[in-house]
């Protein structure tokens, strides 16, 4: 009997663990990120909320010290940007750098639709987007849905315009539209891959005539709108970045409010936690460091992504800022270092169960996630993690009381995913991927359990205090 009851108490959801002090933190937390979520759809709006958050806990701009080239030292608080869409935070450390830092790594990307540089055109009396998806999505899963515009758009003379369109309520919306049911035979006898393609997935933005225009007259108002209201013209478009998201703020999930409901959730609950985790860890031994990369959805490529530079060069500047830079002591730090990749997990859909192994899967409600490993198939693409990072990472989570599980993403010839993880692995400190559990990844509007949430932010400042 009393095995049972152990049993028992082990199924328990998380929620039913919290003193009342503990939800309202959970609570407050959870509204913390809504807001976030709604505020924030791009990996420039991210940032900039970000680094505004960042600031006022004390961090200081790191360019503006080298500049003035001042020093750093044990108990300094300091950030660094690159492009407006990749961030990285220290909190340095008592002990010396070279003995590694702690580092907490999310991408702030998400999928979307992207304009092309020469998106905008008229057919059949209607105006339209022509886009380019970014990331892995079901293409079927975007049409007929509210979208809003979001993005820059940079001018001649350098003028940065910043675009919001579809989330006020006062604002118009666009879409991209379906064949009707009544003429869709054909359409529905297609690989669900090919119902909806690519360049299919244009944008509906405008019908109404500018009767003085010889041609494309839908067309011609939408560029007299947009240079009227925005003052934009059409070859501005080639150099904007402009991406189209689900419209709308993020939501209580369910009639008991236990989940969220929101666009992105992949990767910004775990970047939302890891900072906030970052942002409430005061002194420490190890120097802390919070990652918010770019790109990761598309293979974590380009100058914002993992694979670039600006993570090591900027801890380059760190130690040098420190008085403490030559080559070996970069590659020391790096290499004595110890991560988090923070980024989500597939979560048990029981309307899906063939999809998972149900002894090694993610369950909703049931705490932060650990995937020793990723990959496909035979582990393919994954960064493994040891046995011995395994159980310091338990003892950790043990000591601070946070409810976690581990899990595989489904399984195991399925498929499988990637991370930033095997990128910092190249450094050869030790990484392991956690995060939160994720029903419906990649689709327009994902959900994830506030306790799950909550869990995780305590995990990852656990992991600064204690690694």
């Amino acid at each position: 009997m009393a095995k049972d009851k152990k049993q028992d108490e082990k199924e328990l959801s998380a929620w039913v663990k919290y003193s009342e002090a503990e939800k309202k933190a959970l609570h407050k937390l959870n509204e913390g990120y809504k807001a976030f979520l709604s505020q924030c759809k791009t990996e420039r709006e991210s940032v900039a909320e970000a680094v505004k958050q960042t600031e006022k806990a004390g961090y200081k701009n790191l360019d503006e010290i080298i500049a003035k080239g001042k020093k750093l030292s044990a108990g300094d608080k300091v950030y660094a940007t690159c492009m407006g869409k990749a961030m990285v935070l220290f909190n340095i450390g008592s002990e010396s750098l070279e003995q590694g830092m702690a580092i907490l790594g999310a991408h702030i990307d998400t999928c979307r639709l992207d304009l092309k540089q020469n998106p905008l055109y008229e057919a059949g009396g209607m105006a339209y987007f022509d886009t380019h998806y970014y990331g892995g999505i079901k293409k079927y899963q975007w049409v007929t849905l509210p979208l809003a515009l979001h993005g820059v758009v940079v001018k001649l003379d350098g003028t940065v315009q910043e675009i919001v369109i579809g989330e006020d309520d006062r604002d118009p919306v666009f879409c991209v539209t379906d064949l009707l049911i009544h003429l869709s035979q054909e359409q529905m006898e297609k690989k669900a891959t090919k119902v909806i393609e690519g360049e299919k997935l244009d944008v509906l933005i405008g019908s109404y005539p500018l009767k003085e225009a010889e041609k494309d007259r839908v067309k011609a108002g939408i560029l007299k709108l947009l240079k009227d209201k925005y003052d934009i013209e059409e070859d501005d478009f080639i150099s904007a970045e402009l991406t189209l998201v689900p419209a709308g703020k993020a939501r209580d999930l369910g009639l008991d409010g236990s989940m969220v409901l929101a666009y992105g959730h992949d990767d910004r609950v775990c970047a939302y936690t890891s900072l906030m985790a970052m942002l409430d860890t005061k002194k420490v031994k190890r120097t802390a460091c919070c990652l918010l990369v770019d790109k990761e959805e598309i293979g974590s490529v380009g100058a914002t992504g993992m694979q670039s530079k600006f993570f090591e060069n900027t801890v380059a500047e760190v130690l040098h800022a420190l008085g403490g830079y030559n080559g070996i002591s970069l590659r020391r730090c790096l290499a004595n270092s110890w991560m988090l990749s923070s980024d989500v997990s597939s979560a048990y859909d029981s309307l899906y169960a063939s999809a998972f192994d149900k002894k090694n899967v993610a369950y909703i409600g049931k705490g932060m996630v650990f995937n020793k490993f990723t990959g496909r198939g035979g582990k393919s693409g994954s960064n493994d993690a040891s046995a011995e990072y395994l159980g310091k990472i338990r003892s950790v989570m043990k000591k601070h009381k946070v409810t976690f599980q581990t899990a595989e993403l489904g399984r195991v010839d399925l498929g499988g995913g990637g991370t930033i993880a095997y990128i910092m692995a190249l450094y050869g400190m030790n990484v392991i991927d956690s995060g939160v559990a994720v029903l419906s990844m990649h689709a327009p509007w994902e959900a994830v359990s506030k306790v799950d949430v909550y869990e995780t932010m305590k995990g990852y400042k656990a992991f600064l205090q204690e690694i």
